[in-house]
């Protein structure tokens, strides 16, 4: 009697700690929202994700990535607001978080969401033809200014968000003035460049390595203060460690941007759990770890209350950014 009451009650723990691990989780197809368009760094990103979890097995329930990038990410965005409380329904996020509201008065605000998971910060490059000259950024900003305003052309993804943010930011700290060409997403950008049609990009390191590891682009800088850590070799000659950083290339600016994860309003604290777990196993997959490595991601991750706090001061530095280059909606 003694040992079946302590195999039932071994049994009983067991069960627990199941129920425990795992006191919600999906009972239908996950939307996963991405606020932008095909190619660019979170379709990459969220695809990734969803490769990741069919491929281990570590949901019941299957995922399927779904692209929202009207206005500017908006309708995403908008989508995911307005579906309070429903647990199977996520968006990954990047900063048209803050930039799309700002920029259109759209009614909508980070903490109409509920933050759930930082994966990553992303970066952003200066890129150029590999056919032009340029081996700077000093070159390329001094080509610039003598070409005078406007002759150059800077392509981006979307208007008054980050790569024209960052753009602008190029433009004060030089007195450089660009043309800013928008795009819907970093892969057209990058195949605009290849092609000719614009003369510089600031396109994050996974939407351009395909074109840099064939020859076709050049990098002349990273716009962060310190250098990527990665150092295996993309090409037959680079590294992304070899990317200088903005600064070092006489260009004192620098930008990272936030590739995380939200879910509607209203959730249960236990339905937020069971997405900090699931991407907690995502993060330790060998797939993940080439991933950082392919994109150069910074490997940044927060969740919980860190993660709030950082959005919250992210939201601030994008306002004064945004206002400083003309692109509050409510400014004239």
């Amino acid at each position: 009697m003694k040992r079946i009451l302590m195999h039932a009650g071994i049994a009983a723990v067991a069960a627990f700690s199941s129920v425990a691990a795992h006191a919600w989780e999906p009972t239908k197809t996950v939307e996963f929202i991405i606020p932008a368009g095909t190619g660019g760094g979170a379709d990459q990103m969220a695809r990734a994700v969803q490769g990741i979890v069919a491929k281990h097995g570590l949901m019941k329930q299957s995922i399927v990535p779904i692209n929202k990038a009207g206005g500017a990410g908006a309708e995403g965005f908008l989508d995911v607001k307005g579906a309070k409380g429903d647990p199977h329904k996520i968006i990954i996020t990047l900063s048209n978080l803050f930039t799309t509201p700002l920029a259109t008065g759209v009614p909508f605000n980070w903490r109409d969401l509920t933050p759930v998971q930082m994966l990553a910060l992303d970066q952003f490059v200066l890129w150029v033809n590999a056919k032009t000259p340029y081996k700077s950024a000093r070159e390329y900003i001094d080509a610039a200014k003598k070409a005078g305003p406007g002759k150059m052309k800077m392509a981006g993804t979307g208007a008054k968000q980050e790569d024209q943010i960052i753009t602008a930011a190029v433009e004060q700290r030089t007195g450089t003035k660009f043309t800013y060409i928008p795009f819907k997403g970093g892969g057209a950008v990058a195949t605009q460049l290849v092609g000719g049609h614009v003369d510089s990009t600031v396109n994050n390191p996974i939407e351009a390595v395909a074109q840099w590891r064939a020859g076709n682009l050049r990098p002349l800088c990273v716009f962060d203060p310190k250098r990527m850590p990665y150092k295996n070799k993309v090409t037959d000659k680079m590294s992304w460690a070899d990317i200088p950083t903005c600064k070092e290339g006489g260009l004192d600016v620098d930008y990272l941007m936030l590739r995380g994860i939200f879910m509607a309003p209203g959730v249960t604290p236990e339905q937020v759990a069971y997405y900090i777990d699931l991407f907690k196993k995502v993060m330790a997959t060998p797939e993940w770890n080439s991933l950082m490595e392919q994109g150069a991601f910074n490997r940044t991750t927060l969740a919980g209350k860190e993660y709030a706090d950082w959005v919250a001061r992210e939201e601030a530095r994008h306002v004064a950014l945004m206002k400083g280059a003309g692109f509050i909606a409510s400014q004239k």
